[in-house]
C-alpha cells in the first residue's frame, strides 16, 4: 500500500497523522500482544525469550524497518491511596477467597494468586462476593483514598521530565479510569447498575467527585507537559447492548466526558480516546457529542461493524483495534478475509488496526506471524 505523507516520519508524527485523518508515511504497526498463557504457548512454538513478540513476528514475516522504541512517559495516577491490603481470606479445595487491592472480595482459581487481580497478566475469571462501596458511609470513606494533591499523582521529577518530553519523537498518553469504570470498581457491576435506578443521588455524587478529581489531575499534569492523547478506560457494554441505556449515559456520564474534553482541548491535547469492550454502536454518538474522537478496541464478536461505523461517523471518530481475534486464531483464509474486510477502513484513514482485545492463547505463534506479516503489508511496513 502506498501512503502519501512525508517519508521517514517519527513515531509521534505517524501516530498523530493516522488518527487525525492526515497522511502518514505508513500506519503504526500495532498488532496486539498476548498475556501470560499466550506467551507461554508462543515460546513453546518458536518465540525467543526476552524479545518483543510483535517485533519478533514482524522480523519472521520478513520485516526490516526499524522497530519503534518509544521512550519515557508522563503518568498521572488516579489510583486509590492508600490501597487495601491484598490477602487470602479463605482457601478452598480448588479456589481462593481473596481481597484485592481495590477492596473487592472475590473467588479465583488456585492456579492464580491475588497479584493477578492487580496486573492484567492473564485472562482470569473471578466470582464477585462483595465490593467496597455499598452505602453512603462506605462512599464517604472511599473518597479519602483520592487526594488530588497526593505526591503520588505525578512523577517525582515532573518539571524536569516535562522539559525533556517537549522535543520527544514518540507519542505520550495521559490515561485514567472513566466514570462508569471507576464506579463499577467501587460498587461492582450489579451494585452499580441497581444504583442508577435505586440510588441516583449516590451515583451523581460519585460522578461529580470523579469529574472534579480527574479534572484536578489533568490540570496538574498539563502544567508540565501536553500529551498527544488522553485516554479513558470505560468498559460499559455487553455483547449486544450498552450496560446502561444511552439515555442514562447522557444524563449521568456525558457531563463528565465533556468537562474533561474542555480541559484537555484548552491545553492543546489533540486526541481524546475511550476504551470499551462489548457492542458500542449506541454509545459512539454520545462519545462524539462529548468531544471524544478515538475509540478502541472494537470487538467483532460483540457485533461491532467497523466499516459501517467508518462510513456512518466519518472523521468524527478514529479507531484502534478492530481485527477479529477469532480470525487470527484460524489463520489462513480466515485472517486474509478479515483483513480484506478492514482494508477500506485502513485506506480511509483514522485507523490503527490491531487485535480487538488481548491476543488469546488459542492463537498459535505461526498464525500470529502470518497475521503480523499481512498487517505489515497493509500498513506500509512490508
Amino acid at each position: 500500500m502506498l501512503f502519501l505523507g512525508a517519508s521517514n516520519m517519527n513515531e509521534r508524527e505517524r501516530f498523530l497523522a493516522t488518527l487525525l485523518y492526515e497522511k502518514p508515511d505508513r500506519i503504526p504497526l500495532s498488532p496486539g500482544g498476548g498475556r501470560e498463557s499466550t506467551l507461554k504457548r508462543w515460546r513453546a512454538e518458536g518465540l525467543p525469550e526476552g524479545v518483543n513478540p510483535a517485533e519478533a513476528a514482524y522480523r519472521q514475516a520478513g520485516g526490516t524497518l526499524p522497530w519503534p522504541k518509544g521512550g519515557e512517559g508522563f503518568g498521572i495516577s488516579d489510583r486509590m491511596n492508600p490501597e487495601f491490603e491484598e490477602k487470602v481470606l479463605e482457601e478452598k479445595d480448588d479456589t481462593l477467597i481473596v481481597q484485592d487491592w481495590k477492596g473487592n472480595i472475590c473467588e479465583i482459581s488456585k492456579q492464580y494468586d491475588v497479584t493477578y487481580l492487580r496486573y492484567a497478566k492473564d485472562f482470569v475469571t473471578r466470582k464477585w462476593i462483595r465490593c467496597p462501596v455499598e452505602t453512603w458511609a462506605d462512599w464517604e470513606a472511599m473518597k479519602e483514598r483520592y487526594n488530588p494533591d497526593d505526591p503520588i499523582r505525578l512523577p517525582s521529577d515532573a518539571e524536569e521530565r516535562g522539559r525533556r518530553l517537549r522535543e520527544r519523537t514518540w507519542p505520550i498518553t495521559f490515561h485514567v479510569s472513566g466514570p462508569f469504570w471507576i464506579m463499577r470498581e467501587w460498587m461492582g457491576f450489579e451494585g452499580l447498575c441497581m444504583a442508577f435506578c435505586d440510588q441516583p443521588d449516590l451515583v451523581r455524587d460519585m460522578v461529580r467527585f470523579w469529574t472534579d478529581f480527574v479534572g484536578r489531575l489533568l490540570e496538574k499534569g498539563l502544567g508540565y507537559v501536553t500529551p498527544d492523547f488522553f485516554h479513558i478506560s470505560e468498559d460499559m457494554a455487553y455483547k449486544s447492548f450498552s450496560m446502561i441505556s444511552p439515555a442514562m449515559t447522557r444524563e449521568f456520564l456525558l457531563p463528565c466526558y465533556r468537562t474533561w474534553g474542555e480541559i484537555i482541548r484548552a491545553h492543546g491535547v489533540p486526541l481524546y480516546g475511550v476504551d470499551s469492550d462489548g457492542y458500542t454502536g449506541e454509545l459512539i454518538p454520545i462519545w462524539i457529542e462529548a468531544g471524544i474522537d478515538v475509540h478502541d478496541p472494537l470487538e467483532v464478536a460483540a457485533g461491532n461493524d467497523l466499516p459501517a461505523y467508518h462510513r456512518q461517523f466519518g472523521r468524527a471518530m478514529a479507531y484502534m483495534g478492530g481485527v477479529d481475534k477469532r480470525a487470527i486464531a484460524k489463520g489462513g483464509a480466515a485472517i486474509r478475509a478479515e483483513l480484506e474486510r478492514l482494508t477500506p477502513v485502513i485506506r480511509g484513514g483514522g485507523y490503527i488496526p490491531g487485535c480487538d482485545h488481548g491476543v488469546p492463547s488459542d492463537v498459535s505463534w505461526p498464525n500470529f506471524v502470518e497475521y503480523v506479516g499481512l498487517l505489515a503489508r497493509l500498513t506500509g511496513w512490508l
